[in-house]
């Protein structure tokens, strides 16, 4: 396991991209590693994009921001709002994006150069997650199966680890939700095998 990770969550307001953070935070208190998380940028309105740079250490963490070329991970809910950090990934660092484009301004690119660029990436996983929800009558939880699909690149933390953190964080809204992100990260990490 690694002793840091520099993770930047990016989506679209509404997408659910807070609630990842929420979890992989929730995993990594229990794990008792400094978090450091800074402001969402953006607008968290449904339709705006939104954006958290989310740090994870064994030891000491200064600052909440992640600087260009230090990210190890990007986990987006839309594919454009994907590409537009990759200029903070490392040069080691993972992409783990939906291929399907949430296309909410006039002058969205081309989808299928924004999937291209994506493609030529040296590490990323791409899939149709809204499609895959839908498919499993789980529309709501795309995010869920994004979570599972990174699960394996958060080396800080485990895949039972964060899925132990859904639990938590659902169980005040019941055992049927609860199950039913379970399903959804369960999806997610399969996919990936």
């Amino acid at each position: 396991m690694k002793n840091s990770i520099n993770i930047i969550l990016s989506g679209v307001g509404g997408q659910g991209i807070l609630s990842i953070a929420t979890i992989i935070g929730e995993a990594a208190t229990e794990a008792d590693l400094y978090l450091k998380q800074a402001e969402v940028h953006g607008m968290s309105q449904r339709g705006g994009d939104v954006q958290s740079n989310l740090r994870l250490s064994k030891e000491p963490i200064y600052s909440d921001l992640i600087p260009k070329g230090e990210a190890d991970l990007i986990i987006a809910m839309e594919p454009m709002e994907a590409l537009r950090y990759v200029p903070y990934l490392n040069k080691e660092g993972w992409v783990v994006t939906s291929s399907e484009p949430f296309i909410n301004i006039p002058n969205y690119p081309e989808e299928e150069k924004v999937i291209a660029d994506l493609k030529a990436l040296p590490h990323v996983k791409l899939l149709p997650i809204n499609s895959i929800a839908k498919e499993n009558l789980m529309p709501k939880s795309a995010n869920m199966i994004l979570l599972g699909m990174a699960a394996d690149t958060i080396e800080i933390l485990s895949p039972e680890a964060l899925r132990n953190a859904i639990g938590r964080i659902f169980a005040a809204k019941g055992e049927a939700i609860v199950e039913a992100n379970y399903k959804a990260f369960d999806i997610g990490l399969k996919e990936e095998k």
